[in-house]
């Protein structure tokens, strides 16, 4: 009888000892940011609603990539999936958590979106005719629903990953979860671009773009896998995934982030290349406010740093194989996809760019929260899901199969 190369059960991949102090960490981190955001809820309610916005968006996009990046392993096979595979459900499991985090936006409509102004309507035939959609039923209702199709699908496809654990037919969820992702993508894919007219387009009620939940979806993708690598340098230094993640790993993540990298920055490019050559008064009211006062310098940077540097750096296969020097980049995208998602929500209030400490203070407070629940649901689960049928392939071993007794 021969025996595997490494260990088949569950148990021999228990979360480290030490994840424990990181999400008291976190925790600390979240309930002073939360305190500093509730002093300035009350000091200053206007801008904390502005603040709040930007960072529920933000932090909600990181389960929901990390969601729609599971799917796409499932879909596509890919064994670079399978030892983050914990992850992405970890993440995605937040879900539900991430919605009640949620329901502060839903007491300031009035505050962030003109057209909950019933004078706006009524003096503007367009938002008039908008007002079937763009109503505080209708948003309220369609975030619950967006949120409660987003978790049943992430707690759908993670019991079937924790049923392969221990199934004798792991082919069985396996195909499972594949028809699943199948559907879910779709899903996910029309209702985060839902989700993006609500939460973004919307503040500037006037203005539309059809590539527009293309950009948020992919920002979203782009914020989960830079999440994501970081997360996994973590759990390579440690015991019991020190001898799971290999340099060619790390090679498929580079790739992967050098893929979104691109993809965001075609997105961002086409729609305003097709903004500038229409030149039509609806299609410029996104792009007028953030042509001055210093908004275009942001823009540069975000080109800078968000498109041209991590660009030229991914280029390179020895970066890319490393961990430790692909990780810093994965968290300056990070930072990256935050503001961006800042230069989506803070010009439609202020004609100068200005990051308040409210901005901050959101920022730590729901990120830290948001951080504690993630490690404790990566926490509940083996780190490797043992029992895939294609562990072995992506470990780079060829498994030993026991014959007779």
């Amino acid at each position: 009888m021969s025996v595997a190369r490494f260990p088949l059960r569950p148990s021999a991949f228990a979360p480290p000892p030490d994840l424990g102090r990181f999400q008291r960490n976190a925790w600390i981190v979240g309930l002073v940011g939360a305190v500093l955001t509730v002093v300035g809820a009350l000091l200053q309610p206007t801008q904390f609603f502005r603040s709040y916005l930007t960072a529920i968006v933000f932090w909600a996009g990181v389960p929901l990539g990390c969601l729609g990046l599971a799917m796409m392993h499932h879909l596509t096979r890919g064994t670079w999936g399978i030892p983050v595979r914990r992850i992405f459900e970890a993440a995605a499991r937040t879900l539900p958590l991430v919605g009640v985090l949620f329901v502060p936006v839903f007491f300031g409509l009035r505050t962030l979106y003109r057209w909950m102004d019933p004078a706006a309507v009524a003096s503007d035939e367009l938002l008039k005719h908008k007002a079937h959609w763009l109503n505080a039923g209708g948003y309220v209702g369609r975030a619950i629903v967006y949120f409660v199709v987003w978790s049943v699908i992430a707690w759908v496809l993670a019991g079937l990953s924790r049923r392969q654990d221990e199934s004798a037919d792991p082919n069985r969820q396996a195909s499972a979860m594949r028809r699943l992702s199948a559907a879910g993508l779709l899903v996910y894919g029309f209702t985060a671009s839902l989700a993006a007219v609500d939460w973004l387009m919307s503040l500037e009620p006037h203005w539309y773009s059809s590539i527009f939940g293309l950009i948020v979806i992919g920002l979203q993708a782009l914020g989960a896998l830079s999440f994501t690598i970081p997360v996994a340098l973590f759990l390579a230094r440690r015991e019991p995934m020190t001898g799971v993640f290999r340099p060619h790993h790390f090679h498929d993540y580079g790739k992967l982030l050098l893929t979104f990298v691109m993809l965001w920055g075609y997105f961002a490019v086409a729609q305003l290349i097709i903004t500038w050559s229409g030149n039509l008064p609806d299609e410029i009211a996104f792009y007028l406010p953030r042509w001055h006062h210093g908004w275009p310098y942001l823009a540069l940077v975000l080109a800078l740093a968000n498109f041209a540097l991590p660009f030229a750096l991914l280029l390179s296969r020895n970066l890319k194989r490393d961990g430790s020097r692909l990780a810093p980049l994965a968290v300056l995208l990070l930072v990256m996809t935050w503001l961006n998602t800042f230069w989506l929500v803070a010009p439609s209030f202020s004609s100068r760019i200005t990051i308040h400490w409210l901005d901050v203070a959101c920022l730590l407070g729901v990120g830290g929260i948001w951080v504690a629940l993630f490690l404790g649901q990566l926490a509940r689960r083996p780190l490797l899901p043992v029992n895939d049928p294609f562990l072995v392939q992506t470990m780079g071993q060829e498994k030993e199969v026991a014959h007779g007794g």
